[in-house]
C-alpha cells in the first residue's frame, strides 16, 4: 500500500521529530493546529517519523472514517527522513517513492538503506 504515491491525492510529509506515541486523534490536531491543514482532506495522506528512522506513521482520511498506518523496517533499513525543519512539506507522487525506496525526497542522492554487516 505504501510502494506507491499515486493513489493519494496529496501527500504531505512532518518534517523532524513527531512522537510517535500520538493516535489518530492526536495526530489530526497536530495537522490542524501545528501544520494549518485540513485532516479531514480525502484522499491526502500525512506522514509521521519519530526519532527511530525504521519506523513510520501514516494517517489518511477516506471520507467516512481515518485509517491510521504503521509501517516498521525490517533491521538494518531506516528510512531518511527529512529533519532540518518542524514544518510540513508537500511531496508529488514520485518523492514519495524516493522517501519509500531509501531516498530522502527533498535533498539529492542516495542516502539510505543501511545493511547490517555480518559479524564472523
Amino acid at each position: 500500500m505504501l510502494r506507491d504515491g499515486t493513489g493519494f491525492s496529496k501527500t504531505y510529509i512532518a518534517v523532524g521529530f513527531t512522537d510517535m506515541r500520538l493516535g489518530i486523534d492526536s495526530l489530526a490536531l497536530l495537522i490542524q493546529e501545528k501544520f494549518q491543514l485540513n485532516p479531514l482532506e480525502k484522499g491526502s495522506l500525512f506522514l509521521f517519523c519519530g526519532r527511530r528512522s525504521d519506523r513510520i506513521k501514516c494517517l489518511v482520511f477516506e471520507g467516512d472514517g481515518y485509517c491510521l498506518l504503521y509501517k516498521r523496517l525490517v533491521p538494518g533499513f531506516r528510512y531518511q527522513w527529512p529533519r532540518t525543519a518542524q514544518e510540513v512539506k508537500e511531496l508529488t507522487p514520485e518523492q514519495f517513492n524516493e522517501l519509500m525506496k531509501g531516498f530522502n525526497p527533498l535533498q539529492k542522492g542516495l542516502i539510505g538503506e543501511v545493511r547490517p554487516e555480518r559479524v564472523g
